[in-house]
């Protein structure tokens, strides 16, 4: 089971880099796509936590609608 998030303001392979090392901080394991702006995140993280790791990177996430 995994959570995708979308992932706001991402525009390059460095942004993706960015939110991917900020959630592996956080301790999440995570597949983040700069195609569809989103972050697929395994299991059922702390919403919290993910927009708190993705905002220390930058950016802005949220719980995908759908």
């Amino acid at each position: 089971m995994s959570t995708r998030y979308t992932i706001e303001g991402m525009t390059c392979g460095g942004c993706v880099n960015a939110v991917t090392k900020a959630l592996k901080r956080a301790g999440f394991e995570a597949q983040v796509d700069l195609a569809s702006n989103s972050a697929e995140i395994d299991g059922n993280p702390d919403t919290e936590a993910v927009v708190a790791a993705v905002r220390g990177a930058g950016f802005e996430a949220k719980p995908a609608q759908g």
